[in-house]
């Protein structure tokens, strides 16, 4: 299972990524631009997914992942459940919504081609 430590441990080693601590949620952002946040008990995380993929993702995985809240279907958002996540799932999760929202020169010098 994965906790909120483990998801800091990758998080905070990507360029640019601050942790913040919002209306009692932690979310880890580049500047203004959240890639993913947790709910108030921490055990659902939210994290950037492309909107044109992500009711596939969820139709293929109901049992982990959920569609955000009405009020955040227009962000490119998609919530997992992480009692069903694994470590490595998570690391590569996090890591593709932080480079949603950094230029692609980052990814290419974190992340490679």
């Amino acid at each position: 299972m994965v906790a909120l430590e483990d998801v800091r441990a990758v998080a905070l080693t990507l360029p640019r990524t601050t942790e913040h601590l919002i209306r009692d949620r932690v979310k880890f952002r580049v500047k203004q631009i959240v890639y993913a946040g947790f709910s108030r008990d921490e055990t659902l995380m939210g994290f950037a997914f492309p909107k044109e993929e992500r009711d596939a993702l969820v139709a293929a995985e109901p049992h982990k992942f959920l569609l955000p809240p009405t009020s955040d279907l227009r962000f490119n958002w998609v919530v997992v459940r992480l009692d069903q996540l694994e470590l490595d799932e998570m690391e590569e999760r996090v890591c593709d919504a932080w480079a949603m929202c950094v230029p692609t020169f980052l990814v290419r010098e974190r992340l490679g081609d």
